[in-house]
């Protein structure tokens, strides 16, 4: 695995040390927001995370390495140039032929557990497509969830999604998912969704005691922190579902599908709100590098 996997320094000494870490994904900057916000986001986000007495590792493939820890200048060479989008089943074809890539959230959690990072940011989560009953269309993030150890803060799932069904699922598989202050699924762009939360937590400390717990009983997989947009940037609900089905619709008469799916999904309703729903994508998961920062330094500290 050494030969695939590249630490950077600052990350190499932070494991040495047991200082805490989060890891961030890179596939905001490749394929989540258009340039420059996605690099400046990206750069934010670590600052956050630096401002809580974090490290910050982001994490993508460059040319056939794992690199735990981008500097300036590769998060730069991600925010500008195409490159190709890694899951899991992407890892050893990019990884054997020396391709670059960003991460998703499920290759972002393999590589952090490979490197021995226990929390990570990101926006939202992957799910079940609408219409997956036809389609069969299930994000790869939902199984590393049930199978990966790893603490996940997020927004919840991406408001593209049947949330319904993505919650089903991931009861099915056993990930626990928590409510930041909250009794329901937050639904990204919007603080609530009609989903109802089986468990709600208020602080960072109760979520730590429950990593804490789950660590001592060796029960494999995640847990799902869902942590709500602050109200000031939520947008409603009824009205961005109404957006997301004429994009979902549009996508379909142009035969969009799978890994393209997302992305165009998401263009098409920053285009459709005037890039009001790009800045609600960015406090939210400034909001949740606050969040997965503070959880880091209490664990680090139990």
């Amino acid at each position: 695995m050494k030969k695939y996997l590249k630490v950077s320094d600052e990350i190499g000494q932070a494991l040495f040390d047991k200082k805490p870490i989060v890891a961030l994904e890179s596939t905001i900057i490749s394929h989540g927001m258009p340039f420059p916000e996605n690099i400046e986001t990206a750069q934010e986000l670590e600052q956050i995370v630096r401002d809580r007495g974090v490290i910050p590792a982001t994490i993508a493939i460059l040319n056939g390495e794992i690199v735990v820890g981008l500097n300036a200048e590769q998060m730069h060479y991600l925010a500008k140039n195409e490159v190709k989008k890694a899951s899991r089943m992407d890892l050893p074809y990019i990884i054997s032929k020396d391709q670059n890539a960003s991460t998703t959230v499920a290759a972002t959690m393999i590589c952090a557990q490979m490197a021995g990072i226990e929390v990570f940011v990101t926006g939202g989560i992957g799910g079940v497509h609408r219409g997956a009953e036809y389609s069969f269309d299930i994000s790869a993030d939902l199984q590393e969830l049930a199978k990966t150890d790893m603490t996940v803060i997020c927004a919840g799932a991406k408001a593209i999604l049947d949330l319904e069904k993505t919650m089903e699922y991931l009861e099915t598989n056993g990930v626990l998912t928590l409510g930041y202050q909250t009794d329901y699924l937050p639904a990204f762009y919007s603080r609530e969704s009609p989903i109802e939360l089986a468990y709600r937590v208020d602080s960072a400390e109760e979520i730590a005691n429950i990593i804490r717990a789950k660590k001592a009983l060796t029960l494999s997989g995640s847990i799902l922190v869902a942590n709500p947009i602050p109200a000031e940037f939520s947008l409603s609900y009824n009205e961005m579902n109404t957006l997301i089905n004429l994009a979902i619709e549009k996508a379909k008469e142009l035969g969009i599908r799978g890994k393209e799916l997302t992305p165009y999904l998401l263009d098409s309703i920053q285009k459709m709100t005037n890039k009001t729903s790009l800045y609600a994508n960015i406090e939210l998961i400034k909001n949740n590098a606050k969040l997965g920062g503070d959880i880091a330094r209490i664990l680090s500290n139990i």
